[in-house]
């Protein structure tokens, strides 16, 4: 997600815009058009503007830049990121006291735990990137389809969101996407990696960790021993004052009569 809202920034919209190659809009939208109305498209699928946000940007000819279908399917992409972003917001909560409990178990489980992960993203990233291989418009129709599965997503190459976000724009996107997943897999799998001194660590950590416990444990039975000593003695010495107290008594008793 984080490699997603990455994407999602004006600096790649411009660099899109303006890097060779990029197909010019053919009908009539210079560059400079395409970064604002192209802003005006990011800002609200990551803003809580209502949707006369986009619903009231106007072209220079008086018209509506875009229509009513595009502006209910950038609201239904508003909604999916916002919400995609609040999941993974509580996702990281859970994963960082996921990895404190581990942290606090067993040395070495939490770094364990994330090289399998690292791993397992790869074989994600792998497959998707052979599924788009397979077929980009396939796979590009089958991403829509889970997503909005009401099919208010298709649009005509006339259309304001086709002019200012092309199949290109997807296709760098998706690479980038998947370059900055790699990236950031890579730099956790080195490190987490399981080398020698790694694990001699983890021992050393285990080893510590029993001695610890075992000395904590000694010492609770010590002040529990101690605790039941004084426990009895408290109790015995208590016995000969009641005894005292009750001869004083029956003493005092005795002299009155």
């Amino acid at each position: 997600m984080a490699a997603i809202r990455a994407v999602a920034t004006p600096a790649f919209l411009w660099f899109e815009y303006h890097r060779p190659g990029f197909p010019a809009d053919a009908y009539g939208f210079s560059t400079e058009d395409r970064m604002v109305y192209g802003s005006h498209g990011l800002d609200y699928i990551l803003n809580f503007a209502p949707a006369r946000f986009l619903g009231d940007v106007m072209l220079p000819d008086g018209r509506h830049a875009f229509t009513a279908p595009e502006v209910g399917h950038m609201t239904d992409v508003k909604h999916v990121m916002l919400w995609s972003l609040l999941l993974v917001g509580c996702w990281l909560v859970l994963a960082v006291l996921c990895a404190r409990r581990l942290g606090d178990g067993a040395p070495g489980a939490l770094r364990r735990a994330l090289f399998a992960g690292a791993w397992l993203t790869i074989l994600l990233i792998l497959g998707l990137l052979g599924l788009s291989l397979l077929g980009w418009e396939r796979f590009f129709t089958g991403f829509h389809e889970i997503f909005f599965p009401e099919g208010n997503w298709a649009f005509y190459p006339s259309d304001t969101l086709i002019r200012l976000y092309p199949d290109q724009f997807w296709v760098d996107s998706a690479v980038l996407i998947a370059l900055i997943t790699v990236l950031a897999v890579s730099v956790l799998l080195v490190a987490t990696w399981p080398l020698a001194h790694r694990r001699q660590r983890d021992l050393a950590r285990a080893h510590a960790r029993q001695e610890a416990n075992r000395q904590a444990g000694t010492r609770r039975q010590a002040v529990r021993g101690g605790s039941d000593g004084t426990t009895r003695d408290d109790a015995a010495g208590a016995q000969p004052r009641s005894d005292r107290g009750r001869d004083t008594s029956a003493g005092s008793t005795s002299s009155r009569h």
